[in-house]
Formats: C-alpha cells, structure tokens, sequence
C-alpha cells in the first residue's frame, strides 16, 4: 500500500519584531475605522451620498440666514438667532443619528468579526467607546459647522461687526455647550439600539419611530382647545386637555429633550407652544429627563457589549 507522503515548505514566515503599540494603537484603529464609516468612506458612491445629504440639509438653514443677513442689514435683529438654530435643524440631526449610527455596530456582529475586534489588548469597552467617540466627533463638527457659519454671517453683517462681538460674545460658550449636550443626545440612543439587533434598518426604523411617535403622544396629550375666553385670560385663551398635567406630558416628546436644555442654556423666551410649557416646570425637571434619557441609553450599551466578556 502506498503510504500518504507529506512535504514542508519554508514560506518565509518570520516573527514580528517592529514596534508594538498596544492597547491604544488598538483603539485609535477602531475610532478611526468608525469615523470612516460615518462618512462613508471606503465604500461605494450611494454610502456617501446620504452623509453628503443629511450635512448639507443641516447647514442650508444657516447658510441661508447667513446670505439674508449679508444683503439685507435690517433684518439682522428680527432673524432666528443661535438658539432658535438647534430647533429648525433638529429633525435632520434625529435623522442623521438614527440612519449612520447603526451603521458602526451592526454590521460587525451581524458579518461575526465582533470576535476579531475583542481579543487583546482591546477589550468590549474599548470597542464601544472608540464606536461612540467616532459617531460623536461626527455628529459634533455636524453641529458646530452650523453655529460657525451662522455666526460669522451675522457678524459680518452687522453695521458694527465688533460691537455685535461684544454685546453677543456669551453665544459663543452658549453654542459650545448647548451643541456638545444636543451632539450628547443624538449620538447616544440610536447607538443604544443599535446593540441589541443585527439588523441596521430596524435599529433606524425604531429610533425614527419612536421619536415620531413620542412626538405624536405628546401633541395629543397636550392639545389646547379654545375656551372661548380670548387671548386675556390665564390660559391664554386654550384649555388643555389634560390640564395642569399637560407640563409634564409635554417632556414625551423625546426629540423636544435636548432642545428644552438648549433653551434654558440661551435663556430664549421663544420657545414654541410645548416648549413654553416645560417651561413653566422647574429647571431640574428637564435637566433630569435629559440627563437620564442619555445616561441611561449608554449604560444600556456599555452593559449589552460588557456581557460578551462574561
């Protein structure tokens, strides 16, 4: 009988011997490969197109008010200012958030490389958090590029562009601090999601649906209907339909949450029909409900990625 024969080839493997960077090395791989992804980038023409839309959709509003201010000095007073920019461009931030988010985990555990990412040095948290800081320099320059274009139209604008600086400088920490706490938001729920299915497109349906129903929810709720009493009476002339609760219901609406604190941040009395009424609760209350409608998403997310090690 013949005997099987077996043969060794020198291939020419050798053992690494250049720097080893570790587990930083690891993580600024795993952000970068993130921020990548956001944009689209290193894949096919139609991945970038909707980055490219949904970026040039939240900066038409500030460039537009931009362009009114440049021609028509007269109007630079009565024009939406920066706190009124977070409110006209809140959708398409819910949007973007809700559609690229899911992009940066679900492929990975639906394709079965999440395996290949956690092995030393990198850890589950190391993943998530370099995943969430990716999304969330994103989502920040989205937010910021806005104000930025927003800002400058207005100054140069002004009859006096130094003058308009000094009176208006505090927009400037205000700007930072509302857009980092909206980018916060935005950023953290539909990543939540997004780790607990496979599946990009329900991780988007969900975020979109449950801001569009909350929203719902809470216009129902808080429906005024006029007493007949005109505009001179307490109520204004509305009687809600669930009274002096209609406050409360009004924090449903989950994609008001960080434009409530926006408009405590900018102290703006124009704040719309629900937001006047959240309003009227106690600045803690918003502040609480945004503090745990974030908190709690991330927690959620770090805990389903912190199970894979147990």
């Amino acid at each position: 009988m013949t005997q099987p024969a077996g043969e060794i080839f020198d291939l020419g493997y050798q053992h690494y011997d250049g720097p080893r960077e570790g587990r930083m090395r690891a993580r600024k791989a795993v952000y970068m490969n993130g921020v990548r992804t956001t944009l689209g980038l290193g894949h096919g023409s139609l991945a970038k197109v909707l980055p490219v839309l949904l970026f040039a959709s939240a900066m038409a509003p500030a460039i537009i008010l931009a362009l009114v201010a440049s021609q028509v000095n007269i109007l630079v007073d009565s024009l939406p200012k920066h706190s009124d920019y977070y409110q006209m461009v809140s959708i398409i931030l819910l949007l973007f958030s809700a559609i690229i988010g899911p992009e940066l985990l679900c492929p990975d555990r639906r394709n079965g490389v999440i395996s290949l990412y956690l092995v030393r040095p990198l850890t589950p948290t190391d993943y998530v958090a370099s995943r969430w800081a990716a999304f969330f320099s994103i989502t920040l320059v989205l937010v910021y590029s806005g104000q930025i274009v927003l800002l400058v139209g207005l100054v140069l604008a002004a009859n006096d562009p130094g003058e308009y600086l000094r009176e208006n400088w505090l927009d400037i920490p205000r700007i930072l601090g509302a857009g980092f706490l909206v980018a916060l938001f935005t950023t953290t729920i539909p990543l939540a999601v997004s780790a607990f299915t496979n599946r990009r497109a329900y991780a988007a349906a969900f975020v979109i649906g449950l801001f569009i129903i909350s929203a719902a929810f809470a216009g129902a709720l808080t429906e005024c209907e006029d007493d007949g009493r005109g505009s001179g009476s307490s109520s204004g002339g509305c009687e809600r339909l669930t009274g002096d609760g209609a406050k409360w219901l009004g924090l449903i609406d989950l994609g008001r949450v960080p434009t409530n604190v926006n408009d405590m941040i900018f102290d703006d009395d124009d704040r719309g029909e629900r937001g006047a009424l959240v309003a009227e609760l106690p600045e803690i209350v918003p502040i609480g409900w945004y503090l745990l409608l974030t908190g709690g998403p991330a927690l959620l997310l770090w805990l389903s990625y912190r199970r894979m090690t147990l």
